[in-house]
């Protein structure tokens, strides 16, 4: 029974989106499950898929969170 969890962030989907929709949700769980069942032959109903939905500031990259990360990303700093 393989369980997925696909995690991300909260932010970046469009002009006053901040999450990812019902629709897209849907998609995503059902080509994780496709792609598990064409590859390794797991059935769809043993499969489950869990979307996290993670806030930024819950968020770290490079040892810093997120939003500081960037800064010094755009700021071309290390």
């Amino acid at each position: 029974m393989p369980i997925v969890t696909i995690q991300v962030t909260k932010e970046g989907f469009g002009p006053g989106r901040d999450s990812v929709t019902s629709e897209e949700k849907a998609k995503l769980i059902a080509g994780v499950s496709q792609l598990l069942l064409d590859v390794l032959h797991k059935p769809l109903e043993a499969t489950f898929v869990v979307i996290e939905e993670v806030e930024l500031e819950n968020w770290g990259w490079g040892g810093l969170p997120v939003p500081e990360y960037r800064k010094r990303l755009a700021a071309g700093g290390d």
